[in-house]
C-alpha cells in the first residue's frame, strides 16, 4: 500500500508491505477480524509504538525534483531497505573516479545539453548514478538517466569516444535511502549495512553497487537531500 500524507507541505509517501489476515465467521460467512502484519516492524499489535515510529520515520522530508526518474515498483519494505522492481531504462555514461565523485559529470551532462552529433538538447532527469562494479571500486562509471521515450535508435551519437549509451536491463534491487552530504565513507557504510541486511534476510546480492543522487548539491540543503544506495539482487520471490 502506498499513500500520500497530504497534511504536510512536502507530501511524503507512506509505504507499507506485508500480509493481511482476514477472519470469517463460519455461521454468517462474513468477515469478523482483520489483522495486518507489516514487513517493517515486529510488533504488529493494534496500537504499536514500533508501528507509530515506523510511520513517523517515513514523514522525513526528502527533496525529490519534479523530473522523470526510472520507473519501479516497491515489492517489499523492511525497517531498513526497500526491494524494488525496476523497468529497463537508458543511460549516458562515462568513467568516474569514485562513488561520490563528480569526475565525468560534465561530459555526460554536456551530451544532454547538446554536445552530441545532432546538437540535440535532451530533457534532464534524476537521479545521477555512480556505479561500482565490485567492492574494491576498481571500476566506477557516472551515469545520467535518459528520458523513457528514448532508445538507442532515437538518441544522437556522442561526440566523445569516452561517452557511451547503454540500456540498463532493470531487475530487482535492494535500496536504502538517506539524507545529508553523500561522502565516501558514509556511502561505503550504507552499502555494507545494506549488503549485510539482505544476506541476513536470505537474499543474494550481486557484486558492486550504485549511488543515486537526486539533488544539485549547490542548491539543496544537505538535511533534505535524497540519496540512495542500490544493490542488484540475483532473485527475489514474494513469500
Amino acid at each position: 500500500m502506498v499513500m500520500t500524507f497530504m497534511l504536510l507541505p512536502w507530501r511524503p509517501e507512506l509505504v507499507f508491505t506485508g500480509t493481511s489476515v482476514m477472519g470469517i465467521n463460519p455461521k454468517t460467512n462474513k468477515f469478523c477480524s482483520h489483522v495486518d502484519y507489516w514487513d517493517s516492524i515486529k510488533n504488529n499489535d493494534f496500537f504499536s509504538i514500533e508501528g507509530l515510529m515506523d510511520v513517523l520515520k517515513q514523514l522525513q522530508i526528502y527533496k525529490t525534483p519534479e523530473l522523470e526518474t526510472p520507473k519501479y515498483q516497491i515489492l517489499k519494505r523492511t525497517a531498513t531497505y526497500e526491494v524494488r522492481k525496476y523497468k529497463p531504462f537508458m543511460v549516458v555514461e562515462t568513467d568516474g573516479d569514485k562513488l561520490t565523485g563528480s569526475s565525468g559529470f560534465n561530459a555526460v551532462a554536456g551530451y544532454i545539453f547538446g554536445k552530441n552529433a545532432a546538437e540535440e538538447k535532451i530533457p534532464m532527469t534524476t537521479p545521477v548514478f555512480t556505479q561500482a562494479v565490485d567492492a574494491e571500486t576498481s571500476k566506477v562509471s557516472i551515469q545520467i538517466v535518459l528520458p523513457s521515450e528514448k532508445d538507442l535508435s532515437s538518441l544522437p551519437a556522442p561526440n566523445e569516444e569516452a561517452i557511451t549509451l547503454r540500456q540498463v536491463d532493470g531487475g530487482i534491487a535492494a535500496v536504502t535511502k538517506f539524507s545529508g552530504e553523500p561522502i565516501e565513507n558514509i556511502v561505503r557504510e550504507k552499502e555494507k549495512a545494506l549488503r549485510s541486511a539482505v544476506i541476513r534476510n536470505g537474499l543474494k546480492p550481486k557484486p558492486g553497487c550504485l549511488l543515486a543522487r537526486y539533488n544539485d548539491p549547490g542548491r539543496t540543503w544537505s538535511f533534505i537531500m535524497r540519496n540512495e544506495v542500490l544493490i542488484w539482487l540475483e532473485e527475489f520471490t514474494l513469500e
